[in-house]
Formats: structure tokens, sequence, C-alpha cells
């Protein structure tokens, strides 16, 4: 049996590491968040710790330390995106393998900050990247790993997660935390099609705004067209006024079923995790370096090859 810490307790994908800590029977000895509406705490581990200043929640760890008993071995960050680095580096530095949810980081030099600190502390830092366990994707990556070398499978991704006006108030609406929604809604997207389809070969921006973003990404074996929104009106006819969310992967004429499975991967992202087999700070590095090129990329003039999206828009 492991103890766990975990920061930003009050968040939305909190809940799940609660829930995966549980199911994997470790505990959750303290929880920090500068929220303290945490009651969920009592539904996962209501013998938890909580703090809502973070000094006193890092010394309280520092004197679990000296027992063996009760020292920490894992640290949960489930922040926000801007504080996620800070928080790994505390999370290495208390002596725990670090758990984090994506982004890690926005940047690869930031990833070789922690690269150091690894090394430093001697503990590991390991992402979530459910998808990777998702039978579909696994599925996926395997038929391409069939098919001819020389072979790119046309992708046409589309996500739209829709976005009430509380999202621009909070953190997520703020690009210095955020890092806009390429990066806050799309990295795990970016994370998969390299995954399955390898590194990159060519990055293009169609469309940057606050609410949504758009490109062209060639890949070892694939060539993307992507669309990501947090905007309802971006909604196909299809699904407005019935479904809030619409997601969306085409592969050379097959859609990509995936909406089904995700219930318990985070749990399976944590057996992984404990018994060796987690994804390390180098497995994130291709989907960093994507997502950096697209916050800071200058828009193109749309292609006639474009996501049919961005077409409807320009026209």
């Amino acid at each position: 049996m492991k103890n766990f810490a975990l920061v930003g307790a009050a968040g939305f994908v909190a809940p799940r590491h609660m829930r995966a800590i549980r199911d994997t029977s470790n505990t959750l000895a303290v929880a920090y968040d500068i929220n303290d509406s945490v009651g969920i705490i009592d539904s996962f581990a209501p013998q938890s710790a909580f703090f809502t200043d973070f000094e006193s929640f890092y010394e309280h760890g520092q004197r679990l330390r000296r027992s063996p008993s009760t020292a920490l071995d894992y640290f949960s960050v489930c922040s926000p995106n801007h504080l996620h680095h800070a928080h790994i580096a505390a999370g290495l530095r208390l002596g725990c393998d670090v758990i984090c949810e994506k982004p890690l980081v926005p940047t690869p030099d930031l990833l070789d900050e922690l690269v150091r600190v690894e090394s430093e502390t001697g503990r590991c830092v390991y992402s979530i990247l459910q998808l990777r366990h998702h039978e579909a994707i696994l599925q996926l990556r395997e038929k391409v790993r069939q098919a001819r070398l020389d072979r790119k499978f046309d992708v046409t991704l589309t996500y739209i997660t829709s976005r009430g006006k509380w999202y621009a108030a909070s953190w997520k609406g703020d690009p210095r935390k955020s890092f806009g929604v390429a990066t806050n809604i799309g990295v795990h997207f970016f994370d998969m099609l390299h995954f399955i389809f390898g590194a990159t070969q060519r990055n293009v921006v169609h469309l940057n705004e606050v609410d949504r973003a758009a490109g062209f990404l060639e890949l070892e074996h694939a060539r993307v067209r992507w669309f990501l929104s947090i905007d309802a009106g971006d909604l196909p006819e299809s699904v407005r006024g019935q479904k809030t969310t619409y997601r969306s992967i085409d592969v050379s004429g097959e859609a990509l079923e995936f909406s089904e499975g995700f219930t318990d991967l985070h749990t399976v992202s944590y057996r992984e995790i404990l018994a060796g087999h987690g994804f390390g700070l180098e497995e994130s590095r291709r989907a960093i370096e994507t997502v950096q090129l697209i916050r800071t990329a200058q828009p193109v003039a749309v292609p006639a090859d474009a996501h049919p999206f961005v077409r409807r828009m320009a026209t």
C-alpha cells in the first residue's frame, strides 16, 4: 500500500485520481487546494489531511517523511496548467514519484528542467496519457504498424467541447495559465496522434483564436487536418441543441469510434505506473513541442484542403 499526496483536490479531474488511488488499494494521505469545496474527498478518502495553503501542506509532507510507514510515495498533480512545473518539482523534492495531468509543462525547456530535477532527486515523473490505454487507439496503432512503411493515412480530427461564460473568467480562459485552447483541450489528442502515427514532419496553423484553433499536421504516417473549439456555435447542425460535445476522428474514410471505454482509464494509468510501466517525461516531448509551435505560429492562408470547418468559416 502506497501513500499519496494530491495537489488540486477541488479541480474537475481530481475525483478520477482519488478513485484511481482508492481502486488500486492505496491511501490518499494528504490533499491540497486553495479552494475548500472538496467534500468529494469524503467519497474516497475521508481520513485524508487537507490544507488550503501550500506551505502547510508541504511541511506536513516533510513531517510524514520521518517514518517509513507514513512517508509519501507518490505526489499527484491536478492543479491548473501553469502550476504543473512548480508542483511537479516540489513533489520530486519531497522524495516522491510524481503523477501529473496533461500538459506536463508548456515548453520543451521546462521539460528539460524537470529532467534535471529528476536526476537531482532520484525520483520519476509520469504523465497521465490515458488515451494510450484505450483499446480502439491500440488497435489503430497496430493497424498502422502493419501497413506499408511509406503509407500515409489521411486523418480529420474534430473536437468541440462547449464551454459557458464561466470558462473565460476561470484560469482556463487565461492563455497565460491554460496556454490556449490547443494546449488545454488538445494536447492529449496530439499525443494520441504521435503515439499512433509518429513524429512531426510539418506543422501548419490555419486558425488560432481564444475559442478555437485549427491546422494541418504531417506526421511520419499521417496527414492530419484538425479543428478544436470550445464555442457551441461551432457544433454541427446534426447535434446542435442535443449535445454539447462533438468528437470525430476519420482515418482514411473510416470513423475511429472511441466514445466508450473512458470510464476507468485513469485507474488503468495508475495501475501501469505502479507496476513500473508509466509514461515518463520523454513520452510527452512530441506533444509538448507540437502545442508550443501551434501557440507561437503565425496562421497562414486557409488552403483548399484545410479542415472543412475552417473552410466554412473562410467563405
